[in-house]
């Protein structure tokens, strides 16, 4: 049986699924932004006169998009400790991968410890920002059953 997490301090999901399921010992969490909970603002984005955006603050938005994920880890009673693997999407490798790394080490600064990592580059996401990650980690104890939500029944199920 698996449980879907939904994060009341995380920004909402751009599309209909939770921001982690529970599957045994192990939680994914789904593709998690730099969205502001409170505003669904960007942190670090620059836009011109025409809502056009034209630069974006990729420290900002890593350090945003950490505080992100540690939300939906505290609401599926895991701990920042707990992640193994994470996955980080940039949509500007070349001009982005030293602030994020930067960022990165700030939140990980003892690699003996931190999870393991994969970077890609890639051309957008689905909304204006720079980063993404994608996150599993292994949880050592039983969450707070408050913090969970049973999925919809799939069509024909009562």
């Amino acid at each position: 049986m698996t449980e879907a997490v939904h994060a009341a301090a995380a920004p909402k999901p751009v599309g209909r699924y939770p921001h982690a399921r529970r599957v045994g010992e192990l939680l994914f969490l789904s593709g998690i932004g730099p969205r502001d909970p409170a505003t669904d603002a960007v942190p670090g984005n620059v836009f011109d006169a025409d809502g056009r955006l034209v630069a974006h603050d990729i420290a900002a938005q890593a350090r945003a998009v950490f505080a992100n994920v540690r939300a939906v880890l505290e609401a599926s009673g895991a701990r920042w400790e707990d992640l193994v693997d994470v996955t980080v999407y940039l949509t500007d490798m070349a001009a982005d991968f030293a602030g994020y790394n930067a960022a990165w080490a700030e939140h990980f600064p003892d690699a003996a410890i931190a999870p393991c990592r994969t970077t890609l580059g890639i051309d957008a996401l689905p909304t204006p920002i720079a980063i993404e990650l994608k996150c599993i980690a292994a949880l050592k104890s039983s969450p707070s059953p408050a913090n969970f939500t049973s999925p919809p029944p799939l069509a024909g199920e009562g």
